[in-house]
C-alpha cells in the first residue's frame, strides 16, 4: 500500500517528464514498479505509457502592432464644452462624497472615544457586576474597521480628484 502511495505521489510530482511505467510480480510474490521493462520470466504490465515522440513547441508568433481604428462617422461625439461641464459635475459629486466621508470619519472617531470609555458590564444573578471584555473588544474592533474603511474611502476619493 505504501508503494502505491509513493508511486502515485511520484507520478504527480513528475508529470512533465512522463516515461513508461511497468508493474510486475517476481517469483517471491513481490510486486515491483519500474520504468525499465523487465526481461525474463516475469510478465510485465504496462501501467503508464510515456510520450512516444517529442513534439517541438509551436513557433512564436510575432505580435502585430495595434492599429488605431478610426471612429465611425455615426459615433456620438461630445464637444469640449459639454465634456468640461460633465467633468465639473463629476468633480462636484466627488467633492460632496469626500465631505460626507470626512464627516463620517469624524463621527466614527467620536464614537470610538465614547465607547472606549464605556466598558461592557453585566449583572450576575447575585447582583454583582462583571466586565464583559470580549464584547467590549469586539465593539471596538467593529468601530476601528469603520474608521479604516472611511480613511480608505477618503484616500481613494482624493486620488480620484487629483487625476
Amino acid at each position: 500500500m505504501k508503494r502505491l502511495f509513493y508511486l502515485t505521489a511520484a507520478l504527480f510530482a513528475a508529470t512533465p517528464c512522463l516515461a513508461d511505467i511497468y508493474k510486475y510480480t517476481d517469483s517471491n510474490g513481490v510486486t515491483t514498479y519500474t520504468n525499465i521493462k523487465p526481461e525474463g520470466k516475469q510478465k510485465p504490465e504496462l501501467i503508464i505509457s510515456g510520450p512516444q515522440e517529442a513534439t517541438p513547441p509551436p513557433p512564436a508568433q510575432e505580435k502585430k502592432r495595434a492599429t488605431k481604428t478610426p471612429t465611425p462617422n455615426n459615433f456620438p461625439k461630445v464637444d469640449n464644452q459639454v465634456q468640461s461641464q460633465r467633468d465639473a459635475k463629476r468633480r462636484e459629486i466627488l467633492m460632496t462624497e469626500l465631505d460626507q466621508e470626512k464627516q463620517a470619519l469624524e463621527n466614527a472617531h467620536m464614537l470610538y472615544e465614547e465607547e472606549k470609555n464605556k466598558p461592557e458590564v453585566y449583572r450576575a444573578a447575585n447582583g454583582k457586576t462583571f466586565r464583559n471584555v470580549a464584547k467590549y473588544e469586539e465593539k471596538l474592533r467593529i468601530i476601528e474597521a469603520e474608521i479604516q474603511a472611511h480613511e480608505r474611502n477618503i484616500e481613494l476619493l482624493n486620488k480620484e480628484l487629483t487625476h
